[in-house]
């Protein structure tokens, strides 16, 4: 096993050969199988290298060390997908692992329980950025900004790991995020309020916290007092104080919004709501100056509110502090290269039309109408031959006004809220994503998987 540098430094510097030989030659995950077989035989920090730098330029989000019964698996997840890269001999993995635990603080002689870790990805020594061009568009991100999330877990053959990617690169302007232009206009103007409870909801992956990043860095100036508490910090954004939780040193969620309250903030952030005690807190919060930002993870907007009772809330505290619940997914875009405009079929004209039903007159819908085109997948090189390309969001939100905060106040079930929320104009997620359909950016199919048939 090639030697490591007993020194926990936490960083890996992606040398500039082979940031060079990576941006020549992987355009795509056979490409990238290629370039990772060929490394095979030289030192771990190379091949570790290869890996990490191959899975940003392919902007893969996380990455999979998976060891089976012969040989080790890594896969990248990509727009959400998981795609294999290639098969790695077992001694190959061992030095992969020893690297990557060595890395990231991960006690190496521990193996039978989960362990997390992180480390960061540098410049080549000189003080240069991480510089990576794809298809000719140049991106460069920041070597500051990419942080390596790793998770160990025990599994049958070994340890399998999972290295999620956090970069800068990934936080993008509220404009961005694929917001409705009526719903845009509403989350701007609901950012903006000097206190209450804006929640984002949906499951893990769903682009949840680069939701809330891109709220904070709306409102974010020197005259606001904005604290995060966050598990794990994600990202980190100028000008705003940001605290990750300890549980195993008795800093939680819980105890850590006591200790922010006593900061004096304007805007709190609330990584995730998980239990009775940070509820209260947090409802207490919205309630009396502030404005709060947090995740739930509920099905849908409607949801949020049964979610927060079954932790023990009540709905006197709810429904005066919200001010709007929002539930989101992620779909892949079509692909800009390879994506096609088709006549729709009388099937699915029928199915958008049947879901469009009493879709308030002020949303703004592409006619239906026969002969209409909507995007097919086709697949290239580009896409990695899925047919599809990046994602975007759809979502679904309401507003708690005087006559949602009566209704809340009664605890209704779910299904009497949703459809509450609909006769006042809440567009759903798959309605949402129909929409987007018909705009040209994704596939019926796509919406179906994500939201339902």
């Amino acid at each position: 096993m090639p030697e490591i540098s007993k020194k926990i430094t936490g960083e890996v510097a992606i040398s500039p050969i082979i940031i060079t030989e990576l941006q020549k030659e992987v355009k795509s995950i056979s490409d990238f199988n290629k370039k990772i077989e060929e490394s095979l035989s030289a030192e771990v920090s190379k091949i570790l290298e290869i890996i990490l730098g191959g899975a940003i330029l392919l902007e893969a989000s996380d990455i999979h060390i998976e060891p089976e019964e012969e040989k080790t698996k890594i896969r990248v997840r990509i727009d959400g997908i998981l795609q294999d890269v290639t098969l790695i001999d077992q001694k190959i993995y061992q030095n992969l692992l020893s690297r990557i635990k060595l890395l990231s603080g991960i006690k190496l002689n521990i193996t039978d329980r989960p362990q997390d870790g992180r480390f960061s990805i540098v410049g080549n020594g000189r003080g240069e950025p991480l510089i990576f061009s794809q298809n000719k568009n140049l991106s460069i991100i920041n070597s500051a900004a990419i942080e390596i999330r790793v998770s160990s877990l025990p599994a049958e053959h070994g340890e399998s790991l999972v290295l999620r990617i956090l970069s800068s690169k990934n936080l993008i302007d509220i404009e961005a995020l694929g917001l409705r232009k009526d719903l845009l206009t509403i989350a701007k103007e609901e950012i903006k309020k000097p206190n209450g409870m804006i929640i984002i909801t949906g499951p893990t992956g769903s682009g949840k916290t680069t939701t809330l990043y891109a709220f904070l860095e709306k409102i974010a100036k020197p005259e606001i007092k904005i604290i995060t508490i966050e598990d794990p910090i994600e990202y980190h954004l100028q000008g705003i104080s940001q605290t990750q939780v300890a549980p195993e040193k008795g800093y939680d969620f819980a105890s850590g919004l006591k200790s922010i309250m006593r900061q004096d903030p304007d805007v709190i952030l609330v990584g995730e709501i998980r239990d009775l005690e940070t509820v209260q807190i947090a409802l207490q919060a919205a309630l009396t100056g502030h404005l709060v930002f947090t995740t739930l993870h509920t099905n849908d907007a409607a949801g949020t509110v049964a979610r927060l009772v079954s932790l023990g809330a009540n709905p006197a505290n709810i429904a005066p502090a919200i001010n709007m619940t929002v539930a989101q997914r992620l779909v892949r875009k079509i692909c800009g290269k390879c994506g096609i405009l088709e006549k729709i079929s009388p099937e699915d004209l029928l199915k958008i039309k049947k879901e469009f039903k009493g879709v308030p007159k002020k949303i703004k819908i592409p006619q239906l109408k026969e002969g209409i085109k909507i995007p097919k997948t086709k697949g290239c090189k580009y896409c990695n031959f899925t047919g599809y390309r990046g994602r975007i969001g759809i979502f679904e939100a309401f507003l708690v006004d005087d006559e949602m905060e009566k209704f809340i106040l009664n605890n209704p079930p779910t299904s009497s809220l949703r459809n509450k929320a609909i006769k006042k104009g809440m567009i759903t997620i798959k309605q949402d994503g129909l929409i987007k359909v018909l705009k040209g950016m994704t596939t019926i199919e796509e919406i179906e998987r994500v939201a339902g048939e």
